[in-house]
C-alpha cells in the first residue's frame, strides 16, 4: 500500500510539474502578444533561455541552497551544495520512501525547478523591448541559482519565515513577489522604451502586436496554474488530501474568474470600454491573489480574493506607469508585485492559523532582499555589459539587432 501511495503521488507531482512547466509557453505568449511587432522573436528568444538557465542553474546550487542540509547562518542564510548527481544510482534513502518523502526526489525537484522559472518569466515581461539578450541571460543565472533559492529557503525550506508562522501555500509571496521585485529592479536601472513618453511627461500608447496570442498566453496561465497551486498540496493519495487538491483548483478557477470580472468593471466605470488587456492582467491578478491561501477560503470568498485583485491591478497599472513612469509593457509588476503582496495579506482572513504580522514580515523581507539584491546585480552587470539597447536599437526593434530573425516579416 506504502508504494502504491508513494507512485501516485510522485505521478501526482510530475504532471504538477508538467502543467506548470506549460505555464513557460504562456508567459511566452503573453508577452510575445504585448510587445511591439517588432521585439517578437527577441522576446520568445528570451523566455526560451530564461527557461534553460533557470533549469541548469537550479540543478547546479538552486535547490540544494533552498532545501540546504544545513545552515551557514541558521535560517537565514543556507549552506550550498549541487544536486548534479542526482539519479536513480543513488541509494534508496536519498530518493525514495526511506528517505519520509511522499514522492521521489526527483519529482521534488522538476516540480520546483519549474516554479523559479516562472519567477524568471515575471522579470522578462516586464523589461521587453530595451533590454539586450546577453545582460538578461547574465542576470538570470543570478537570480535562478542564488536570489531566488535564498529567500525560497525562509519560507519553504525551514528558514525563519516559516518558523515564525509565514504562510505562503504555494507562493503568491515567494514566487510573484520575488520575480515582480527583481522585476522593479531591474526597471529601475533600465529605463522606459524609447519613445515611452512625452518632454512633458505625458505616456504614450504602444498597443501589442498580436491580442489573440497574448489571450492564449492567458488562457495557458490559467490552465497551468491548476499545476501551480494545486501541486502544492504536494500529496494527493489520501481522501483528506484528495479533498483538499479539489478545494484547490476550484478556488483557483473561481479566483482567476473573479479578477476578469474587477479588471473589465473598472474598465467599464472609468472608460466606458472593456480593455481586453485588462481582462488578461485581470485573470492573471485573480490567480496571484488566491495563490498563497488556496486552501482555506470558501468558493465564494475566492471570488472576492479574485475580484479585489482584479482592481488592484487595474488601479496598479495606470499608478506606475502614468505616475512613477515605470514602463511595464505586459503589467508584471503590478499583477505579480502588487496583487502578490495583497494574495500574501489576504490569508489571515480565511486561515485562523497566519497572522496578519507575520504575513507582513514577509512581505518586506522577500520584496526588499530581492530587489536590493537584483539591483546591485543589475548595476554590477550593466558596468561591464550594458544592459539597455541604444534608442538606434530599439527603433530598429531588437529582433533584427539582436537575433536577426523578424517574427512577421511580411509586414514590414
Amino acid at each position: 500500500m506504502e508504494e502504491i501511495k508513494f507512485s501516485l503521488d510522485t505521478f501526482y507531482a510530475l504532471m504538477s510539474g508538467a502543467l506548470v512547466m506549460w505555464m513557460a509557453a504562456g508567459f511566452t505568449m503573453l508577452e510575445a502578444g504585448l510587445v511591439q511587432k517588432k521585439d517578437v522573436s527577441e522576446i520568445v528568444t528570451k523566455n526560451l533561455g530564461l527557461y534553460s538557465i533557470a533549469c541548469i542553474m537550479y540543478l547546479v546550487c538552486g535547490f540544494i541552497l533552498m532545501y540546504p542540509g544545513g545552515a551557514i547562518i541558521d535560517g537565514i542564510l543556507p549552506s550550498i551544495g549541487t544536486s548534479l548527481g542526482l539519479s536513480t544510482s543513488l541509494p534508496n534513502e536519498d530518493i525514495g520512501i526511506p528517505y519520509g518523502m511522499d514522492y521521489s526526489q526527483q519529482a521534488d525537484f522538476f516540480f520546483q525547478v519549474v516554479f523559479v522559472a516562472t519567477a524568471m518569466s515575471i522579470v522578462s515581461g516586464a523589461v521587453a523591448g530595451r533590454m539586450k539578450l546577453l545582460p538578461f541571460f547574465a542576470f538570470a543565472i543570478i537570480l535562478t541559482g542564488f536570489i531566488y533559492p535564498i529567500q525560497g529557503y525562509w519560507n519553504w525550506g525551514g528558514g525563519w519565515l516559516s518558523a515564525g508562522g509565514y504562510s505562503d501555500y504555494a507562493g503568491s509571496g515567494t514566487v510573484h513577489l520575488c520575480g515582480a521585485a527583481a522585476a522593479l529592479a531591474v526597471v529601475t536601472v533600465l529605463g522606459p522604451r524609447n519613445g515611452k513618453y512625452s518632454a512633458d511627461g505625458s505616456s504614450n500608447a504602444m498597443p501589442g502586436s498580436n491580442i489573440p496570442m497574448a489571450a492564449l498566453g492567458a488562457w495557458i496561465l490559467w490552465l497551468g496554474w491548476f499545476g501551480f497551486n494545486g501541486g502544492s498540496e504536494l500529496v494527493v493519495s489520501s481522501e483528506a488530501s484528495a479533498i483538499a487538491v479539489s478545494q484547490v483548483f476550484l478556488n483557483t478557477n473561481m479566483a482567476a474568474a473573479g479578477g476578469v470580472v474587477g479588471a473589465l468593471l473598472m474598465s467599464l466605470i472609468l472608460t466606458g470600454k472593456m480593455d481586453v488587456t485588462m481582462a488578461i492582467n485581470g485573470a492573471i491578478a485573480g490567480l496571484v491573489a488566491i495563490t498563497a491561501g488556496p486552501s482555506s477560503p470558501s468558493a465564494g470568498s475566492a471570488v472576492l480574493i479574485g475580484l479585489i485583485g482584479g482592481i488592484i491591478v487595474y488601479y496598479s497599472i495606470l499608478f506606475f506607469e502614468q505616475r512613477l513612469k515605470i514602463d511595464d509593457p505586459v503589467g508584471a509588476i503590478s499583477a505579480h508585485g502588487i496583487v502578490g503582496i495583497f494574495g500574501v495579506m489576504v490569508v489571515p482572513f480565511t486561515n485562523t492559523d497566519a497572522s496578519f504580522l507575520w504575513q507582513l514580515y514577509g512581505v518586506i523581507a522577500i520584496a526588499g532582499f530581492t530587489y536590493i539584491a537584483s539591483l546591485v546585480v543589475t548595476y554590477a552587470i550593466n558596468s561591464f555589459m550594458p544592459i539597455r539597447a541604444t534608442d538606434e536599437e530599439q527603433m530598429a526593434g531588437l529582433d533584427a539587432t539582436e537575433i536577426g530573425v523578424e517574427a512577421y516579416p511580411e509586414f514590414d
